[in-house]
């Protein structure tokens, strides 16, 4: 007994000096880099060289949320966001009784809200503010939805069937030549088509129950709500079932392929956009028909509903315009200045651009041997070399290091603005180091996940617009100093939907510099432009790679 104690208590004081060292390691220094003392840590900038990467038309199919609509920025152009889903059935549908009548068929998709925002009024009832909108508030677009004729396929039958089929940011051509011209939203509710606009307020449902009369209300989030062609829906499903072409998701799937959603200009508005989990959306055919008693051979009228999920396959297709806007961008060779670097890096989510940074100056004129005797040139920036070989044999001890990004404010004063940028090893497409030692968890947003990793933007408290991006390398930095066989990478720059996925999705077009971009920045409608280390333009803003050390004595 006495054994267990003591182990016990030996086990609590140790458990209590590892997380003391985990958080005395994990602790930022201070918050934002400007006046601060760092704890009287020493401070050196190091250069860090950039340049914008294009990515051309990428796979896009199966994101966890897809961009819908249309929104104009003043720096990327105007974005056109339409979308294709396959449908499947959570039931299978075998038979369908006689005189088939349908109610209704409706379509729901839900939105995003901001729950800070939401309001609750004394009867119940709620005030909505949508999150993840982008441009004027209810503008008006037309949307229309057909029935597809795209058969998207699970697997890739060139690559082989142990490849999954990809399906790219450009081919709305395709989807849209194949559709089957009916209009499926032609409600005369133009709400619903004409002038269709994301809509804040919620769903008021009021029941009345047939036995007691009364009657009660139930109030639901806001999300889209469209009243789809009953005729059609009959004729395409109901009439289906006895044939046979509801009895399995792999029959249905080819039967009937899903839907494509349309969005173009409502008049001289300019529209806007949404970021929409289609994957939690469905389409309600509710229906009566006759059941005829087995034993008594008395029929009776019975209502019943067939649902239609958007869990199957499907892909983003996005047409970006620079005829208005977006000049500079679009201007942007495919991959701009390798050796020098560019002016600015521009930040495009969807069929976007990456930045390529390379950390420490090229300057390439000595080297050291495995003894830390000086020689000639070995293929390794001189400062990096410096850090790893101390002049007077005495290495230093990395505090922080992070990478300061300064937003080009003028330019993105009228834009709205990525909320997080991430950092990831672009020659082999996965997360630094860092990321994986960040322990930090968000449970309310799984998004705002990592904040020690940081990324997130930084604003001004007056103007409420974007200052800095800070990115912490710490342990990135480390493991190039400390261990000399480490190859200091090129890091690949981008915006990003969602912190928690960091798989990668290919290029249709691959070439020598870039053939996959991180999956979370074809998900993020958005752009930014940052200063580079070659700013001339305020060299007050370049890119700098920061770091805090300690030095024995």
């Amino acid at each position: 007994m006495y054994n267990n104690s003591f182990f016990k208590k030996i086990l609590l004081v140790a458990s209590v000096v590892f997380l003391y060292s985990c958080d005395k390691d994990y602790n930022e220094i201070g918050g934002d880099l400007i006046g601060e003392n760092n704890f009287d840590f020493k401070k050196e900038t190091y250069s860090v060289s950039g340049y914008n990467q294009k990515t051309g038309p990428i796979q896009s199919n199966n994101l966890e949320v897809n961009p819908l609509g249309i929104y104009s920025s003043t720096n990327f152009g105007e974005t056109t966001a339409n979308f294709n889903t396959q449908l499947t059935l959570p039931a299978l549908i075998t038979s369908v009784s006689t005189k088939p009548f349908v109610e209704s068929v409706v379509l729901t998709i839900p939105y995003y809200t901001d729950a800070t925002q939401t309001k609750t009024n004394a009867d119940g009832s709620h005030v909505y503010v949508l999150d993840s909108i982008y441009g004027p508030d209810k503008a008006k677009m037309k949307l229309s939805i057909y029935e597809s004729g795209y058969f998207m396929r699970d697997a890739d039958p060139i690559g082989g069937f142990q490849q999954s089929q990809k399906y790219f940011t450009d081919q709305n051509t395709e989807f849209d030549n194949l559709k089957i011209p009916t209009r499926l939203n032609d409600n005369p509710d133009k709400a619903q088509n004409d002038e269709f606009f994301f809509n804040p307020a919620e769903h008021v449902v009021v029941t009345t129950d047939t036995v007691t009369k009364a009657k009660s209300t139930a109030y639901i989030a806001p999300g889209m709500k469209l009243n789809l062609n009953k005729d059609y829906f009959k004729a395409k499903i109901i009439d289906a079932v006895n044939s046979g072409k509801l009895a399995s998701n792999e029959v249905f799937k080819n039967y009937f392929r899903g839907l494509y959603f349309k969005m173009e200009k409502s008049g001289g508005g300019q529209g806007n956009l949404a970021m929409l989990n289609f994957k939690a959306g469905k389409i309600t055919i509710t229906y009566n028909e006759d059941l005829v008693s087995t034993t008594g051979g008395a029929t009776t009228r019975v209502k019943k509903t067939i649902v239609l999920n958007m869990t199957g396959n499907t892909v983003s297709l996005l047409n970006n315009d620079f005829s208005a806007n977006g000049s500079a961008y679009n201007a942007l060779p495919t991959t701009g200045n390798t050796t020098e670097g560019d002016e600015k890096l521009f930040l495009k989510g969807g069929e976007g651009s990456v930045a390529v940074l390379e950390l420490f100056d090229k300057t390439d004129v000595k080297g050291y041997d495995a003894n830390g005797v000086l020689t000639g040139p070995n293929k390794i920036s001189d400062q990096l070399d410096d850090l790893r070989n101390p002049a007077d044999g005495k290495k230093i001890l990395i505090n922080e290091a992070n990478l300061v990004f300064h937003i080009d404010a003028a330019a993105m004063a009228n834009s709205y603005e990525p909320q997080r940028i991430y950092l990831y090893d672009f020659k082999n497409s996965r997360p630094l180091t860092d990321y994986y030692l960040d322990p930090t968890t968000n449970s309310t947003d799984p998004k705002k996940s990592r904040t020690i990793l940081d990324g997130i933007i930084k604003k001004d408290a007056t103007s409420k617009k974007g200052v800095t991006y800070k990115i912490r390398v710490t342990n990135q930095i480390r493991n190039l100093i400390n261990n000399k066989d480490s190859t200091n990478v090129k890091l690949g720059l981008v915006v990003t939907e969602d912190i928690g996925i960091v798989t990668s999705y290919k290029l249709k077009t691959p070439n020598t510099f870039i053939s996959q971009a991180p999956k979370t920045s074809v998900m993020n409608p958005l752009g930014t432009i940052l200063y580079s280390g070659k700013s001339t333009v305020n060299e007050a803003k370049r890119l700098k790679l920061e770091i805090y050390y300690t030095k024995p004595n």
